[in-house]
This record gives structure tokens, sequence and C-alpha cells, in this order.
């Protein structure tokens, strides 16, 4: 399946991937779906912003932006040396962004906190996997050097998930 039927278009700074295809190294398929996740993490930061009601809920997405932009850019350079091609941006998962849009204040900073906390337990897992078993030299130093990064956005997660119910801002 040629990969011009995998390439999608989204919002900008979105980190970089397509949709995987049937035989496709483990490399490409972690690319894949670090990218998808990042993206995700961007535009959830951003609804974040908009309809958090604490303020250390804003300022997790607002990092979450950063954050995972900045590690999207990075991405898109690790695959490209290891020659795997990906498109300019990635499609966030758009249902978790249109279900948490749809809450506002202290509903959404729950919602908000305890998607995050899921998120990031699974990109831990990802980039460990990768981490671990990858075999792209680039791919692979990109995950181990993002590693620590999630963990803290695990960790830092953990927390607004634990005050988001009293509204305190946490850090």
């Amino acid at each position: 399946m040629p990969i011009k039927n995998h390439l999608v278009l989204c919002a900008a700074l979105a980190w970089a991937g397509a949709a995987g295809a049937a035989g496709m190294s483990s490399d490409h398929d972690f690319a894949v779906q670090a990218a998808r996740d990042g993206a995700t993490e961007i535009s959830l930061g951003h609804v974040a912003e908009q309809n958090g009601q604490s303020q250390a809920v804003k300022d997790f997405g607002r990092r979450m932006v950063r954050d995972h932009g900045q590690a999207g850019e990075k991405l898109k350079a690790a695959a490209r040396q290891d020659g795997i091609e990906l498109p300019e941006q990635a499609p966030p998962k758009a249902s978790d962004a249109h279900e948490l849009g749809k809450l506002k204040g202290a509903e959404f900073d729950r919602a908000y906190a305890q998607q995050a906390v899921k998120d990031h337990e699974k990109a831990v897992a990802l980039f460990q996997r990768e981490a671990r078993e990858g075999s792209k030299p680039h791919v692979k130093a990109f995950a181990e050097e993002t590693l620590p990064i999630l963990e803290e956005h695990l960790r830092m997660a953990r927390e607004l998930d634990g005050h988001s119910g009293n509204h305190e801002a946490g850090h």
C-alpha cells in the first residue's frame, strides 16, 4: 500500500507521523504511535489552557504543548536520519479532544487529569519498549532521551489528578 494513502494533515506544531502499514518495522510503528500521541497531547493541552479551572491544569496543558511540540521536532529529525519517511503532521486522536472539549471548570480538570495519567502511562510503556528493543539508532536514542520527560509528565499528571478534586494549584 503506498505511503501517500496514509498521509493526513492536522494542526500546526503536531508531531509528525503516518498511519502504519502492514510490514513496517517496529521502529516505524513506534514513530507513528509517538507522533499521534504527541499530537493528541498538544491538542488536549490547548483545550486545557482554554477550559481548565485551576491554574495547575492550565499550566500543565501549556507544558504539554511546549514539551510535546519540541519532542515532535526531535522525532522528525530522528526519523529522517534513520530513513523513516513521515509526513509533516500527524492527526491527534480527535475523540479525546472532542469529548474533553465539551467539559468546563472542575469537571474538565478532573477528566483532563485522569486522561493525562492514562495517556502518559501508555506513553512511558511505549517509549520504554522502543528504548529496549528499537533497531534504528536515532529513533531509539530519541526514545531513550524523551523517556525521562514522559516519566516527569506522568508524575505531574498524577499530582494533578490528586488535586483536581479540590482545585489546588498543586505545583
